[in-house]
């Protein structure tokens, strides 16, 4: 499904969250307006290592960034697979994985880095300069 945020589309597998598809742009609104920090949405996460990334990426708190390293370490991996975990995310925005940022750029995000921009600056989280 199609969501809108901050009048940019981004696309999210409706099928991963058991919510219908009004409760999850309801979400979405409040969370524009600033009456959520996180979705409190079900979400069916993947088995294996795309799960666990998932799930770091979703202990990440609103208003705070990790770095591809900091999530590799803590998961024994490398930065590049915490990345490629990031652009294959099923559900961007809901599980937050525009919280996680390279040590020293924002760099990439499936809805553009001006999104990702604009979804740190909601949080008030700290943002690295543009790669």
């Amino acid at each position: 499904m199609q969501i809108r945020v901050f009048d940019r589309e981004c696309e999210i597998d409706d099928s991963k969250i058991d919510a219908d598809a009004e409760t999850i742009s309801e979400r979405v609104r409040e969370y524009e307006a600033g009456e959520r920090t996180t979705f409190a949405l079900e979400i069916e996460y993947p088995d294996g290592f795309m799960g666990d990334v998932m799930r770091a990426m979703e202990r990440i708190p609103a208003g705070e960034t990790r770095t591809y390293g900091e999530v590799a370490a803590d998961l024994e991996t490398a930065p590049i697979a915490v990345g490629q975990a990031c652009g294959r995310n099923p559900v961007p925005v809901v599980v937050p994985c525009h919280r996680i940022v390279g040590a020293d750029s924002l760099t990439g995000y499936a809805g553009g880095l001006k999104l990702k921009r604009r979804l740190l600056e909601h949080e008030g989280a700290p943002i690295p300069d543009e790669a």
